[in-house]
């Protein structure tokens, strides 16, 4: 049995639970506001001094890619932004003429911080006009860079201004809005990373990588800025895996890695082995501790960007790739014929003598061998499998680097590969082993 008065007094317990369960939604819908829209409608001090590096910010790592420097002039960060043909290498062996910025593809990272006034100067020696957009930034609307419709296109020789408040913080990009088909699949894209003010707790290693795709017929020297789906070549800020610069971290520093994605079609899946990270950004906008996941990969949307954190404990030579099969190949494997379990014999001499000199089938017992084959490749192209490690081939490349974690070490240079402890190593397992624990001897098994 149960009383009215207990029954008034559970209700009540009850609606509190719930006035606190409200409470508790409204204030963590605040925490989102205050840093995806909130934050950013309010005007920054005027009078706020230009934040240094290694001062005021820790700065961001970018493998494979330089910063674009500023200066100071009347209490504005002022930096220069070229439009320009650029001489790109992916990887050792393939290069092309790409569109970039500054000599650099991508565009060189740009980094600032909440408060900043930054002003831009962007000189378009392309052969057509351009412009910039500043990509997930709330700015004024005649600075968002869209041609045609909040301003003129910016024309070869000619040089624009653009001048706004820093109103946010987080992972953020720039890239043209004309003619993006054949600019940003020419490479004109780059990173926007603006840090918070005042005291916060910044990780030890913070690294930045934008992911991007690309069609290079192999053995020519130009991208095809008109292909929609068969893209060849994958890359982590413009370089092809065994292009890509390692991560370095020391074992037990907190690290962040910021993604963001400007390619052309693709989502990527990127996994990241031996460890669990927490999600913490997802499009410039803070994730409230209580909203984070955990996992070990991490799907990148076109045209978005995601921040991951995690500490560093396990040492080692840690992969991290996109989960695409096909993305973390090269272009010398797109298009090649399926000869799995197909018999091959005598066809190679058959074919070198009457047709083709050097020829050479692969692929009829797997394709882990072609890209250590030793034929000739086309002039300008990549083999299909990335390169050398420590045990072999690793037999990825595309979107994949390495995430090199050390104990004690006191440079963030490469350390080189990692020294497996005693008893850490898999190998063959010994004919005691195998007896031991009544594995069958032999490759069959029963």
């Amino acid at each position: 049995m149960i009383t009215r008065r207990q029954f008034v007094q559970k209700s009540a317990a009850v609606a509190g639970v719930a006035t606190s369960s409200v409470v508790a939604a409204s204030s963590l819908l605040s925490q989102t506001e205050l840093h995806g829209q909130t934050e950013a409608i309010s005007n920054p001090d005027p009078n706020l001094a230009p934040a240094r590096p290694d001062i005021d910010y820790k700065p961001v790592i970018t493998p494979n890619n330089p910063k674009l420097p500023w200066k100071i002039v009347g209490g504005a960060k002022v930096f220069h932004l070229v439009a320009e043909e650029v001489d790109h290498q992916f990887a050792p062996g393939l290069k092309a003429k790409c569109w970039g910025y500054n000599g650099s593809v991508h565009g060189p990272t740009i980094e600032a911080v909440e408060g900043d006034r930054v002003r831009f100067y962007v000189t378009n020696r392309l052969p057509e006009p351009t412009t910039v957009h500043w990509h997930g930034l709330v700015l004024p609307n005649g600075m968002d860079g869209v041609g045609g419709l909040t301003q003129h296109v910016i024309k070869p020789g000619e040089t624009y201004k653009y001048e706004f408040p820093l109103r946010q913080h987080g992972t953020f990009m720039y890239h043209p809005h004309h003619d993006e088909m054949t600019q940003m699949a020419l490479g004109m894209m780059g990173l926007f990373i603006i840090h918070p003010r005042g005291i916060h707790e910044a990780p030890d290693r913070d690294f930045a990588i934008m992911l991007s795709e690309w069609k290079i017929v192999p053995g020519t020297s130009r991208p095809d800025p008109y292909e929609m789906t068969e893209f060849n070549i994958l890359t982590m800020n413009a370089a092809a895996y065994p292009g890509t610069e390692p991560l370095v971290a020391k074992q037990g520093e907190r690290v962040r890695i910021r993604f963001g994605n400007l390619g052309a079609m693709d989502h990527h899946p990127i996994h990241l082995h031996g460890c669990a990270f927490r999600v913490v950004e997802a499009d410039g906008c803070e994730i409230p501790p209580a909203a984070q996941r955990q996992g070990g990969t991490i799907l990148i949307s076109v045209g978005s960007t995601r921040a991951i954190e995690f500490v560093a404990d396990a040492p080692g030579d840690w992969a991290m790739h996109c989960h695409m099969s096909h993305h973390v190949m090269n272009q010398m494997g797109h298009g090649a014929l399926n000869l799995i379990g197909v018999n091959t014999d005598n066809i190679d001499d058959k074919v070198r003598s009457t047709l083709i000199p050097g020829f050479m089938n692969m692929g009829q017992d797997g394709t882990g061998d072609m890209g250590d084959t030793g034929m000739d490749m086309p002039k300008n192209s990549i083999p299909m499998l990335g390169g050398q490690g420590q045990y072999g081939l690793i037999t990825m490349g595309g979107m994949f680097t390495i995430l090199k974690v050390r104990p004690g070490i006191t440079t963030y240079d490469d350390p080189g590969w990692y020294k497996h402890p005693p008893g850490t190593l898999a190998g063959v397992a010994s004919a005691d082993d195998l007896k031991r624990d009544g594995i069958p001897q032999g490759s069959a098994s029963s």
